[in-house]
């Protein structure tokens, strides 16, 4: 049912078909990722053109098995040398580049089915909202007084307002005279975020208290 257009040779013609398909998918991808995500410019940007860069190296490859090695590695050096994403834009990445990866072939039928399956699939998870609500796992950063025991300072309160909670760090900041404390929590259903803010306030002197999403959208 699918076949390679380049399975006789890449020529021009072929060259600007795969080219063009690449494009107008990884529009796809970016509308996608930018309707289901909140996301920077740059970044939508990024998936646009990426399948047309995969495409183009996977041309440029064509069997060659040391091509290939050298390809790969060249990916890993990009890899390394990008700013680490979330999850989401992790996928919108390999989405990008399995959509080169197939155009870059030559199965431009394939690789427009398998794009508009995934944005289906996609924009219908996104939604529906699927998975919201599994978690209200956060992470609260707190600042305390050198003479308060950070230890049991804020047991009421987190046995008030948590199902439970981890100390993962705790160091001294301002010349040693208060604690930044790095917590990773988990509400209780329906807690009212700033009652639990000013409740931890009343226990650190108002200092600076800061409550995120642990798994929030960082994007690129």
């Amino acid at each position: 049912m699918f076949n390679s257009i380049i399975s006789g040779g890449i020529n021009i013609e072929n060259f600007a078909a795969c080219l063009a398909t690449a494009f107008a998918l990884g529009l796809v991808v970016a509308f996608v990722h930018m309707k289901t995500t909140h996301s920077n410019r740059n970044f939508i940007t990024t998936l646009a053109i990426l399948p047309i860069l995969v495409t183009t190296v996977i041309l440029m490859v064509n069997g060659n098995l040391g091509t290939g090695v050298a390809v790969m590695g060249a990916f890993s050096l990009v890899r390394f040398r990008s700013i680490p994403g979330n999850s989401r834009a992790i996928l919108s990445v390999f989405f990008a580049m399995a959509i080169g990866l197939a155009v870059g072939t030559g199965y431009l039928a394939f690789a427009a089915i398998f794009t508009i399956a995934v944005a289906i699939i996609t924009a219908t998870l996104s939604f529906i909202n699927f998975g919201a609500g599994t978690t209200q796992e956060k992470k609260l950063t707190v600042l305390v007084p050198e003479d308060l025991d950070y230890t049991t300072v804020f047991d009421k309160a987190f046995n008030k307002y948590l199902n439970g909670y981890t100390l993962e760090k705790a160091k001294t900041t301002n010349l040693g005279s208060l604690f930044e404390l790095t917590y990773r929590i988990n509400l209780k259903k329906g807690t009212s975020e700033k009652e639990f803010i000013d409740t931890l306030r009343e226990r650190n002197g108002n200092l600076k208290v800061a409550l995120s999403h642990t798994l929030a959208e960082e994007e690129l």
